[in-house]
């Protein structure tokens, strides 16, 4: 670094310094420098990186298209889009019918269900008491239902209604039996509930030993005499017919008297649940995948699109890899299988890639319960097979979009790795220029004192000059 002496005068020929000597700005010289430096290798990094990344993200892209045509072929591949039933009631308030394991397992059909009877569960009251806190009695009381029971021993500590009440609600062996109290005009009665429906969950209830206060809740349906508790509805099966057909259930709800409907039986009368094929579902599968696939194609046309206009290109421009599955996917629904094509049913290619979906032809070729369609994606030959095929492919843990991902990832913590090699290399060039930098900014700061001296001694010599 050159030191300058200003040459007008002896005594205005100063050093400076930024602070001290030189009057150069260190921090900003060896910033200047080190970036200069760091420049074409930051520069080749930051281009990588980015270019890495723009082609991360567009693989990424690509990746979620094919996974939502991997999902929008499900349905299509396992059948089940074609087997969808309907199942309506005509009088609701009467039956009404489901599916709890899918519609599929109904079977297209009428069905006229006649209900006689609905289910009930036995419920019962006692006489009445005073009040909840009067005693009923001692010993022992037991309630069963069918082959279980509870045993409860009640003595002058535990024997009011309200007592036994909360000792049949809580004991841990209660057979299925609900108990409370309801007070009327004339006091409070214990009501005892099955907690099931059906003729063999009625319960009985017997007492023995104690004062034998405890007989005022004795009650066996099947005894002729000795009943304590008053019916208030009796225990019973819900009592229908199908299609003529008598049949009985301990529930109101009844599995398997139809293939593959549950029915619910909500009051007596008449009423026909119908199953019929619904091809809406079946539609919305196929309208899904042509979707999904038009979705595939614009992002392939957007990755691989130059615009002359403004020069700019797509991230996967020319890249064989995109360009060979976009072909390999036209090839597939272009083509025929098991025998027949996509446009068969309403499903053509387009001239610009995509597919168009053609609702009246697709409607036409599902009127038959969607035999046919099934058929044409069925099977080891069939377009779900074909399509899926490839995608597993290019999808899975060893597949092309996999492999390339992995390839990425690695180049970018290849490029981390260099980035911090790099920046400690300048870290260590920033620290050495600065100790330079410093060690000539104090040189100058000494000299600067030098000058002032001698400029001082100058100034003295030509004054005593001037005075002889």
């Amino acid at each position: 670094m050159a030191v300058t002496v200003s040459s007008t005068s002896p005594t205005t020929g100063l050093l400076t310094s930024m602070g001290v000597g030189s009057g150069i700005d260190v921090e900003k010289l060896v910033t200047t420098l080190v970036n200069a430096k760091k420049k074409p290798q930051q520069d080749q990094i930051t281009n990588q990186a980015t270019a890495t990344n723009t082609e991360l993200s567009a693989l990424g892209q690509v990746s979620s298209a094919l996974s939502a045509l991997q999902s929008a072929l499900a349905p299509l591949k396992d059948g089940s889009a074609f087997n969808a039933r309907s199942i309506s009631s005509s009088d609701s308030t009467i039956v009404s019918a489901g599916s709890a394991a899918g519609t599929a397992a109904a079977v297209s059909g009428s069905y006229k269900i006649d209900v006689t009877k609905l289910a009930s569960g036995l419920k019962a009251n006692s006489g009445a008491f005073a009040n909840a806190n009067t005693a009923v009695g001692t010993g022992t009381l037991t309630l069963a239902v069918g082959g279980q029971s509870m045993s409860l021993s009640l003595d002058d500590s535990n024997n009011s209604l309200a007592a036994i009440r909360d000792a049949i609600n809580k004991s841990p062996d209660n057979p299925g039996i609900a108990a409370t109290i309801v007070t009327g005009d004339d006091g409070s009665h214990l009501v005892l509930s099955s907690t099931r429906t059906g003729a063999s969950n009625g319960f009985t209830v017997s007492s023995s030993g104690g004062d034998g206060g405890l007989a005022a809740l004795n009650y066996d349906p099947a005894a002729s005499s000795g009943n304590a508790l008053s019916v208030i509805s009796a225990a019973q099966d819900a009592q229908y017919s199908i299609d003529g057909l008598p049949a009985h259930s301990a529930s109101n709800t009844v599995d398997g008297a139809i293939d593959g409907l549950t029915l619910a039986l909500a009051k007596e009368g008449t009423s026909t649940v119908t199953v019929a094929n619904d091809g809406s579902k079946a539609t919305s599968a196929l309208s899904n995948l042509v979707n999904t696939y038009n979705s595939f194609v614009g992002i392939y046309q957007a990755l691989t699109r130059y615009d002359t206009t403004s020069g700019s290109a797509g991230a996967m421009i020319g890249d064989a890899t995109l360009n060979g599955i976009s072909a390999k996917l036209a090839r597939v629904v272009s083509g025929a299988a098991n025998g027949a094509t996509l446009a068969s049913i309403g499903i053509s290619l387009q001239v610009d890639g995509t597919l168009k979906l053609d609702s009246d032809k697709l409607g036409t070729a599902l009127s038959d319960g969607g035999a046919k369609v099934a058929n044409l994606f069925g099977g080891d030959g069939g377009f779900s097979a074909l399509l899926s095929g490839q995608l597993d492919q290019w999808m899975g843990d060893s597949g092309v979009i996999a492999g390339r991902t992995k390839d990425l990832s690695a180049k970018l913590k290849d490029l981390g790795d260099q980035q911090k090699v790099l920046d400690s290399r300048m870290a260590d060039l920033t620290a050495r220029y600065q100790a330079q930098f410093t060690a000539l900014d104090t040189l100058m700061s000494k000299l600067n004192s030098t000058s002032s001296y001698l400029t001082q001694q100058f100034d003295a010599l030509t004054a005593a000059a001037k005075n002889k």
